[in-house]
């Protein structure tokens, strides 16, 4: 927390370094302006506030997955809301960023990207000998339409 003096507020910045360079997560719990965690009332409104505009923006997320929109981005913006606030949205962001770049990381290891491919070849072959075959038995016409 800020007492007033400039050298904790530098200390509460997006990301910290330390003296031989090393980045450190930021430290948990409310990003409030201090006038509203002075009081109690306000502070509470304010949380009240942020759970409720970043439950909206979930639940616009939620209804995205099976529409057309970017449905996952738009929940972890609901999740980047919460987590100005929240302490346990603030570790579960940080626990996906930690996932999403291990499985970047992952994703770009030759063996691994060699295998995607093998995979993706040996599905296409499977997916372009079932369309021949169905093609070979049925022709072009649709099984609706099919004349017996």
């Amino acid at each position: 927390m800020n007492t007033g003096s400039d050298e904790a507020a530098e200390s509460e910045s997006v990301a910290a370094t330390t003296e031989d360079g090393a980045k450190t997560e930021p430290e948990l719990g409310s990003r409030a302006p201090e006038f509203i965690k002075a009081r109690r009332a306000l502070h509470l409104s304010w949380q009240v506030g942020v759970f409720v505009v970043g439950l909206a923006v979930v639940v616009a997320g939620v209804i995205m997955l099976p529409l057309p929109g970017p449905g996952w981005l738009v929940i972890f913006g609901g999740m980047a809301i919460w987590a100005t606030e929240f302490v346990w949205a603030q570790l579960v962001l940080r626990w996906t960023k930690r996932k999403v770049t291990e499985a970047a990381q992952r994703a770009l290891d030759p063996a691994v990207r060699r295998r995607n491919i093998i995979l993706t070849s040996i599905g296409v072959v499977i997916i372009a000998v079932l369309v021949g075959i169905y093609v070979w038995k049925f022709g072009f016409e649709m099984p609706w339409k099919i004349k017996e």
